[in-house]
């Protein structure tokens, strides 16, 4: 008999099968253990000889199973209209507050800019680098929590740990305020950045487990749109803060009223945002069986909330995650010199302090167009990400020339080359959505997000590529700021420079991981053609919730193009959330 273990919270279902009986199928009933010493419940599912389910190699599950005692009963007709409705519910109860926070994500991340332009070097005595190293330690605290934050994910309730984190970084952006040396405030700014270090992995996780892969680009890209309304938001704060006439300095006051609107919205989304489909308070029983149901075909399942050593070992073993960490650095160099000294570059056109504030809403704007007009596109053209990746990335090559070569006194003409610079937040929302289906900032941040989404499988293993994949956001990040010499400013040629190399190189990584990917898909078509029943024959129903990572099942593609069955496109194969390690398969037992 399998049986698998696995820890739940405080208010999820969990089940036990009864012994069946000889005439009827089996029967699960409902059988908790609560222990004496922990918070939290056991549960032990033993598994008749006659299941179908097919766990991984540990024995355990996804929490989606707690719904259903038979993959039968996973693949259950639903109405269309019963699944839009769910959907629709769903969107209603994900998308404003992950939007809402990822506005507030970016305009924390700009303070500093703004701090810039309102006097905190003058105040604070910055010399030098100092600057730089103060934009950079964010991202130091970001990647020393980055690996603890995304396991802390999988262990706690994911949406109440978010909003958690939420209110310390409003908590320690309103500190930076009381900062009268560049130690202290670095101090905070690594705090800072620790808080952050789940924000991106949290909200790819919370996408993975409430909407399909062909659902995920268009939601990642929906919330993403946000980093948009951020910047022209943070625009018009910093203009209105700067008329504020107090007995502190402006960029004091940045500080204390962002910081305080953050606090205030981890406390909301503590309390609102669900942590999972399978325990969503606001999804009725039925409800939360459909939510369920949709995501069958993902091979990728909801959550589990074992830590699985061998699925560890299998992402690092895999060559995508550093390809994964090589997309992650090249595209956050530009962000990473962008975020912080954007508005230095434009107060370098000659705009007064409060003009330049301003200058920032119609590149926020334009960002937003920007990921909404990419999301949509690859929502109307299935499984062309690698391109849509490398198209938005075109504005960003070009503008950055401009920025190099256009005449410094063509004022108009360099304002527009920097907004060009804006659509790489698309793609890089893109690779993320690509690598969470392909592991069970800025436009160009979207496509990265989206590629990031749909390339690997198992629980564990997602985990730990999201962390790689913020290592190196992180790296990135903190590399930026130092191409930005102060002896060049307003110009900063060497920071150009580095904006046009990281994405030349980026166009290459994604051209080098179209091609692995489609070799791999091959090699899984041509395993798949030899098992009885072919590639139209594959139980997706048995492996739904397996909680097995891509290695393990073989049912599982990559995503970059549409697979064709006796002539038709098979959309199983557009996106997925697992990443295959060593390209070797083995079969399934």
């Amino acid at each position: 008999m399998a049986i698998f273990h696995r820890t739940t919270a405080a208010n999820e279902p969990s089940i036990s099968p009864s012994p069946p009986s000889s005439n009827k199928s089996p029967v699960y009933t409902k059988d908790v253990e609560l222990s004496k010493h922990s918070a939290n419940r056991h549960e032990t599912v033993n598994q008749p000889p006659s299941s179908r389910w097919k766990l991984s190699r540990t024995g355990d599950g996804d929490t989606a199973m707690a719904l259903f005692s038979d993959p039968d009963e996973v693949h259950e007709a639903i109405d269309p209209l019963e699944e839009k409705r769910v959907v629709r519910k769903i969107d209603f109860m994900i998308l404003p507050y992950l939007a809402v926070c990822y506005a507030f994500f970016y305009i924390d991340k700009t303070t500093l800019s703004y701090a810039a332009i309102f006097g905190i070097q003058k105040d604070l005595h910055l010399q030098g680098t100092q600057y730089s190293w103060l934009s950079s330690i964010f991202y130091f605290g970001f990647l020393a929590w980055a690996f603890p934050t995304n396991f802390l994910m999988q262990r706690l309730p994911i949406g109440k740990y978010l909003g958690f984190n939420i209110f310390l970084w409003g908590f320690f952006l309103m500190l930076q305020a009381t900062a009268n040396s560049f130690t202290t405030l670095a101090v905070l700014r690594a705090l800072s950045g620790a808080a952050e270090a789940c924000s991106d992995p949290s909200f790819m996780l919370i996408t993975s487990m409430f909407y399909t892969r062909r659902q995920q680009p268009l939601r990642i890209g929906l919330w993403y749109t946000a980093n948009g309304l951020g910047i022209a938001g943070g625009g018009l704060l910093g203009y209105g803060i700067g008329h504020i006439r107090g007995a502190l300095p402006s960029w004091k006051y940045e500080f204390l009223i962002i910081g305080a609107l953050c606090c205030v919205w981890g406390i909301v989304m503590f309390i609102m945002l669900p942590d999972s489909p399978v325990t969503a308070p606001l999804l009725s029983q039925r409800e939360r069986k459909v939510a369920v149901e949709r995501l069958r075909e993902n091979q990728t399942g909801v959550e589990n909330k074992h830590l699985k050593g061998y699925q560890v070992k299998e992402a690092f073993m895999d060559y995508k995650l550093y390809l994964f960490f090589l997309l992650g650095v090249v595209g956050n160099v530009p962000n990473g010199g962008i975020s912080n000294f954007g508005t230095i570059i434009i107060k370098g056109f000659g705009f007064s302090t409060l003009v330049t504030t301003l200058m920032q809403v119609p590149y926020g704007i334009f960002i937003c167009i920007s990921i909404l007009t990419c999301v949509f596109l690859n929502d109307r053209f299935v499984n062309k990400r690698c391109y849509f990746i490398i198209l938005f990335l075109m504005p960003n090559i070009a503008g950055a020339f401009g920025l190099r070569f256009v005449p410094l006194h063509q004022r108009v003409g360099r304002l527009i080359c920097y907004y060009l610079t804006g659509p790489y937040n698309a793609a890089f929302v893109l690779i993320l959505s690509l690598q969470t289906a392909n592991t069970a900032g800025p436009l160009l941040k979207f496509h990265l997000l989206g590629f990031l989404a749909d390339t690997a499988a198992g629980h564990t293993k997602k985990v730990v590529t999201n962390a790689v994949l913020f290592l190196g956001y992180c790296t990135g990040n903190i590399a930026g700021p130092f191409f930005y010499k102060t002896d060049q400013s307003p110009s900063y040629p060497l920071g150009i420079w580095s904006m046009i190399v990281s994405h030349l190189l980026e166009v290459c990584v994604i051209l080098t991981l179209r091609f692995l990917l489609a070799r791999e898909n091959k090699k899984r078509d041509r395993i798949q053609s030899e098992k009885a029943g072919g590639l139209e024959g594959r139980d997706l129903d048995a492996t739904a919730f397996s909680d097995m990572t891509d290695r393990e099942n073989l049912k599982y593609t990559f995503p970059h193009h549409t697979r064709f069955v006796d002539g038709n496109a098979d959309e199983r194969g557009c996106t997925v959330s697992g990443i295959s390690t060593s390209g070797s398969f083995e079969k399934m037992q």
